[in-house]
């Protein structure tokens, strides 16, 4: 088990210069964080396109990474010190590139977008224009990041009940909630359930319903939330979990629980635990583990910082709805429904409302937006 986690580790930090990748209506847009040039300033960039090639030159290096991509226009990249290369697709000819400055605290960025509507398909270099080189900051096509909000259980499954609360009722009220406050920042979000209701009468397939909204091209990221339990009254806290093997002496427990209880959540938690075991030779999956990770620990600094519970951590865990990391996607468990400290304090509607700003907060964190 130590050893697998070493090489977990190694994957993760080689894959830091992989790209976040979405699909947009006409375009892909690729965008690497970049470092802060030592100088004051932005970090400045060249472009190239030829031979079916993009070739960035940078004025700040990066970790070295290289990857299959499967997004419409682009088949691979490359990262190699001072210079970023795409591989597009056949046909592709064009391509643009823009370095945002650093802001909000966030890292600049290398925005790259790839044409892939009837104006992409040309073999030609585009001609040198302003749109063909690195723009201005501050110039590139407006991105509108896309969030899943997966508020947990509903309909037949309740999740855990206690003398204050009922799991399903507690996870949509406060992703409602962190919906609307995405949505005065302009991020479009999608919502797995707007009511008490569940996605299918089957778990396995209920779990495999929203997980799949997790795999779209055009999501950033992927929140699914949920209320903890203890038979210890003394058990609370938070905690935030992104995909993986879970640490060694980890309790299996709540995985399973979350994975559908009894021999269900037995035979998803193994079947999602060997998935993350064979994800560990995958580059890109291990890029979107890296990202999956930075989201968990924005969320959970946030919500310690909002609420003062006790922190609980990051952890990794082999929970099923977020078993594909095609984007960013953690699993947040908002407290403990079974406290006579927090189960009263998840009923009240105020409560609920710093829990679901403080989630928002760092989603618009993680996806740059003001």
């Amino acid at each position: 088990m130590k050893r697998l986690f070493l090489l977990l580790s190694l994957a993760l930090s080689s894959a830091v210069a992989a790209p976040r990748v979405g699909t947009h209506p006409g375009y892909t847009r690729l965008v690497f964080d970049l470092p802060r040039p030592a100088s004051s300033g932005t970090p400045s960039a060249s472009t190239r396109v030829a031979g079916g090639r993009v070739t960035v030159k940078l004025s700040v290096p990066l970790a070295a990474a290289r990857g299959r991509l499967s997004a419409p226009g682009v088949t691979g990249f490359a990262v190699a010190g001072k210079t970023v290369t795409l591989t597009l697709a056949p046909g592709r000819g064009k391509a643009t590139a823009t370095v945002l400055p650093a802001k909000s605290g966030q890292p600049p960025r290398l925005v790259i977008d790839v044409p892939t509507g009837a104006a992409a398909r040309s073999s030609a270099p585009p001609a040198r224009s302003p749109a063909a080189v690195t723009r201005p900051a501050g110039t590139a096509r407006p991105l509108r990041p896309v969030v899943v909000l997966d508020a947990g259980h509903g309909g037949i499954d309740q999740g855990m009940r206690s003398r204050w609360v009922t799991e399903a009722e507690v996870t949509l009220d406060v992703a409602r909630r962190v919906r609307d406050e995405l949505r005065r920042h302009g991020v479009e979000v999608v919502m797995s359930r707007e009511s008490n209701k569940h996605l299918s009468a089957n778990k396995a397939d209920d779990l495999n319903l929203r997980s799949r909204l997790a795999t779209n091209a055009k999501t950033s990221a992927f929140v699914s939330i949920h209320v903890n339990a203890s038979t210890n009254p003394a058990g609370q806290g938070i905690e935030t979990y992104y995909f993986g093997q879970p640490l060694a002496g980890q309790n299996r427990s709540l995985a399973v629980r979350e994975n559908g209880g009894g021999s269900l959540g037995q035979e998803l938690t193994r079947r999602a635990a060997n998935n993350a075991q064979n994800l560990l030779g995958d580059l890109l999956a291990q890029a979107k583990m890296s990202f999956s990770r930075q989201l968990a620990q924005k969320v959970q600094s946030r919500l310690i910082a909002a609420t003062g519970a006790q922190n609980r951590g990051v952890q990794t865990d082999a929970f099923y709805v977020i078993r594909n990391p095609t984007t960013a996607a953690v699993l947040i468990e908002i407290g403990f429904g079974s406290s006579p400290v927090e189960g009263p304090r998840l009923a009240q509607p105020a409560y609920r409302d710093r829990v679901a700003t403080a989630i928002a907060r760092a989603i618009l964190d993680f996806v740059h937006a003001e």
